[in-house]
């Protein structure tokens, strides 16, 4: 995702094809992500021949769902590095990767490190993707291998949610799996919050 905001924010031409790229980026971003689940289903699984729901496939499809976010967020945060620092990379005898990396990438890493967390704690609090490519109600064991099933914090709370009589009796579980949920949604945006700040302050 970040190699291609870097691509089209500072490589491609501003022409119909890397607009077109743009437009189905956005699209894709507003996808609902119940999508993605049966597209991981009817891709990875049904099509490629990948023989279970596993690791691998609910992580491809995870990994698809947030490349929208992760290049929209990067793109933004390339544009905001100020024009004249590419210009002076040039007049030193730079090359354009040299000013992209030495300077715009430094300059653009906290917004970037930004949007990467933003996809992944989407990722992390997704049901429907992974219901169909990669969780289980119950499994005894934690995955050996990328082609185990898995069980998922946020789909654990479904099938609690949804336990028919059984439901009062499971009410302090779905409780006890939100609250681990909540609290490591927040563990996420406060080393992401502490990182930020820290390259804010080198830069």
């Amino acid at each position: 995702g970040v190699l291609t905001s870097i691509y089209l924010e500072e490589f491609a031409s501003d022409n119909w094809l890397s607009q077109l790229i743009e437009v189905n980026i956005n699209n894709l971003a507003a996808i609902p992500s119940i999508l993605f689940g049966v597209l991981g289903l009817a891709a990875l699984i049904n099509f490629l021949g990948i023989p279970r729901a596993s690791v691998l496939v609910g992580g491809a499809t995870l990994a698809l769902m947030t490349l929208p976010i992760i290049i929209s967020a990067a793109e933004e945060a390339l544009r905001v590095v100020p024009t004249e620092f590419r210009t002076v990379s040039a007049s030193l005898g730079g090359t354009r990767w040299q000013g992209i990396r030495h300077i715009v990438l430094p300059q653009a890493l906290p917004g970037i490190i930004t949007g990467v967390i933003l996809g992944l704690l989407r990722a992390a609090g997704e049901t429907a993707p992974i219901m169909f490519t990669a969780a289980v109600f119950f499994t005894p064991d934690l995955p050996s291998s990328i082609f185990d099933e898995i069980m998922a914090l946020p789909y654990h709370i479904y099938v609690l949610a949804t336990a028919g009589t059984e439901i009062e009796k499971t009410r302090h579980i779905q409780y006890g799996t939100a609250l681990v949920l909540i609290a490591l949604v927040l563990g996420m945006n406060l080393v992401a919050i502490i990182y930020r700040s820290r390259l804010r302050r080198r830069v």
